[in-house]
């Protein structure tokens, strides 16, 4: 599923936008822009601007689904993973694509693989973080028509996930990715707007904050909240994911709210 944005965006079946309620630097308010990118300058169009797609593969296989909640916070760690690599960064081999990436409208594609295909997609450069059961492989951003053959040919369909049980209340002091009450999401969807919240969250963090959440192995929930909690986390000032309607939901829906509790100081 592709999701273009205006400060970050995902999807996880079909083209669709999501943009922050603050938007401010286009690469994040605590992220400078890059100075070697070239789409990078004052008044920056973000539309036409040559466009990038952050992949993402999660494993499914047919014996063995992964449970939706561990997939929507595996995601979401593996897109925390890439920001703080260090081939992401300075003269780090990914860092002009992730630049470029984030000058541009910021897309993210979750797609599934199993069996030869996830070996395929797992010998191409990336990183594959492991959740509770869920593999996620996320790899530096290409350009929208410049796909690895061997990741074109995955399926974006087919993510519909279950819990097996309802998810555990958050530990004491972990960052939450909040999900709307108000708006349903396959899981594949669900899956990439977790990871936009979280990248949110992560533009937002000073460098120490950062430093201390990747230390840590970047420790996160994703939960849906309740019609109360939504409302007051709404009005709290943390960032908010809105989808431009693309698909499934309607344009200008919130879906993720990204409570990190550096963010509160």
């Amino acid at each position: 599923m592709v999701a273009p944005c205006t400060a970050g965006t995902l999807a996880a079946v079909s083209s669709e936008n999501a943009e922050p309620d603050n938007p401010g630097n286009p690469s994040g308010s605590s992220v400078p822009p890059s100075q070697d990118s070239p789409f990078q300058h004052e008044n920056v169009d973000r539309d036409t601007a040559p466009q990038f797609v952050l992949p993402l593969v999660v494993r499914i296989e047919k014996t063995a689904p992964p449970a939706r909640t561990d997939a929507l916070e595996t995601a979401a760690r593996a897109v925390l993973t890439l920001l703080g690599d260090e081939r992401s960064v300075g003269e780090g081999e990914w860092a002009r694509a992730v630049s470029d990436w984030q000058d541009a409208r910021i897309r993210k594609v979750v797609r599934r693989a199993r069996g030869a295909e996830w070996r395929k997609a797992s010998a191409l450069p990336g990183i594959t973080v492991t959740g509770r059961e869920c593999e996620v492989r996320v790899f530096p951003p290409v350009p929208l028509d410049g796909w690895p053959k061997e990741l074109a040919k995955l399926q974006v369909s087919g993510t519909d996930l279950e819990d097996p049980e309802p998810p555990a209340q958050p530990a004491a002091g972990v960052p939450v990715l909040w999900l709307s009450p108000e708006v349903e999401m396959s899981a594949g969807k669900a899956m990439a707007q977790a990871g936009h919240g979280a990248q949110l969250a992560w533009w937002e963090l000073s460098d120490a904050d950062r430093t201390e959440w990747a230390k840590a192995g970047f420790p996160l929930a994703v939960r849906s909240a309740d019609a109360e909690r939504w409302a007051n986390l709404a009005s709290s000032g943390l960032p908010v994911v809105r989808d431009a309607g693309f698909t499934e939901i309607e344009a200008g829906s919130r879906t993720v709210i990204a409570d990190h509790p550096a963010l509160h100081r």
